[in-house]
């Protein structure tokens, strides 16, 4: 179940997620992800609006690594698509110190459905004829906007949100879809940017609008006798269609903490009342600025 999962680097650099006070310095950078190839993982999910993070990356070196990285929002006045993905491709490879990408994916995928969307996508197949990645995609956040895009163009890769409070792509139908169309499949967010992990107390003072939901997981981790991190992780892992499971470390213990658990995923039973549809907790970016805090 290691080789499963994926090391998301938005921590490296800068503060990221709910839960998150600070940063990962570049020398825990390092530290993860030697500790992490060691145990067979090799793939990182990165983007090109990560501040610092690529600059570490290339610095550290991940050439062994399948890096997964995010083309940024194109500028509406923009003429030549192809011209400036591969200009702003070129530069992000050169700071990485790699030769090519595992996949390249859209930022701003919404964008594909606008004037600029058939250039745009055409300026993605451009990139992967060229060699400059293996696969193209879409990071998507939720059932109805991947919908939107699949009907329109073919990808190779998509990376979705999915935890246990989150289960769309699942009870979609969408994670079947997928699996059998060839793409493939990478979970992010399985912590809900930490909020899962975080303690009762916490949960209800960012989303106390939600406090029957946040009591019966409390309560449902008492009685599984589990930790959250280790529910957490135990259901992505579940998902067979999923092909990686991108979790964000912050700091060598944290990752030492999940590769014990995917070693060995507790098999549970997830009850449906632990789900929510409401995108104003499950999709993050409609998180209020004090619950981002």
């Amino acid at each position: 179940m290691i080789d499963r999962l994926a090391i998301g680097t938005a921590q490296f650099g800068q503060r990221y997620g709910i839960a998150n006070h600070g940063g990962v310095t570049i020398d825990q950078a390092r530290s993860i992800l030697e500790v992490a190839a060691s145990a067979g993982i090799d793939t990182l999910d990165t983007a090109m609006a990560y501040g610092t993070c690529e600059a570490w990356l290339g610095e550290i070196g991940v050439a062994r690594w399948r890096v997964v990285s995010k083309l940024p929002a194109v500028d509406e006045s923009c003429t030549d698509l192809v011209g400036w993905a591969e200009r702003i491709l070129h530069s992000s490879l050169k700071t990485l110190g790699i030769e090519r990408l595992h996949a390249l994916l859209l930022h701003s995928p919404g964008q594909l459905l606008g004037p600029q969307g058939d250039a745009l996508y055409r300026a993605l197949i451009r990139l992967r004829e060229q060699g400059l990645t293996k696969k193209i995609g879409v990071s998507v956040y939720s059932p109805a906007e991947l919908e939107s895009y699949i009907r329109r163009f073919d990808f190779d890769i998509t990376q979705i949100p999915f935890n246990v409070v989150d289960r769309r792509l699942l009870t979609s139908g969408l994670l079947a879809v997928l699996q059998q169309s060839g793409v493939e499949i990478h979970a992010r967010s399985v912590f809900l940017q930490g909020l899962l992990l975080m303690n009762a107390e916490s949960q209800l003072q960012a989303f106390g609008r939600w406090r029957p939901l946040w009591e019966r997981w409390q309560e449902w981790l008492a009685r599984q006798r589990v930790t959250a991190l280790q529910a957490t992780v135990s259901f992505a892992l579940s998902r067979p269609e999923i092909d990686r499971i991108i979790v964000g470390i912050d700091c060598r213990r944290h990752l030492d903490d999940i590769l014990d658990i995917a070693r060995a995923p507790l098999a549970l039973v997830f009850p449906a009342d632990l789900e929510s549809t409401e995108s104003a907790l499950i999709d993050p970016s409609q998180w209020s600025s004090h619950e981002k805090m």
